[in-house]
């Protein structure tokens, strides 16, 4: 079983910037997938942006050009820098690592970031 820790939500205003990091531990031989999801009071959860272990990524259009996932692969662990924040941007967002396409999802304890206007 692999656990999931994230760290660096907060507040912040209106075009600031901020780091989020997600560490996985446990029982890991290795991870393909791992990236971000958020949800906002009422709506469901969506992707934010994903990694593959080689690096290929994705992002929700609402997030490209603002946002920024990375990943180190030796210490299993996957970033979102998010700059130019937005008040749509509030919401719990929640790291995912999934070892393969039929592999089980792991998910963290989800990290609340709030912007303000």
């Amino acid at each position: 079983q692999v656990q999931l820790v994230e760290s660096g939500g907060g507040l912040v205003q209106a075009g600031g910037s901020l780091r989020l990091s997600c560490a996985a531990s446990g029982s890991i031989l290795s991870i393909n997938f791992m990236g971000w999801y958020r949800q906002a009071p009422g709506n469901q959860r969506e992707l934010v942006a994903d990694i593959l272990s080689g690096g290929r990524t994705t992002y929700a259009d609402a997030v490209k050009g603002r946002f920024t996932i990375s990943r180190d692969n030796a210490k299993n662990s996957v970033y979102l820098q998010m700059n130019s924040l937005k008040p749509e941007d509030t919401a719990v967002y929640y790291c995912y690592a999934q070892p393969h396409l039929f592999g089980l999802r792991s998910w963290g304890q989800g990290t609340q970031v709030t912007v303000s206007s």
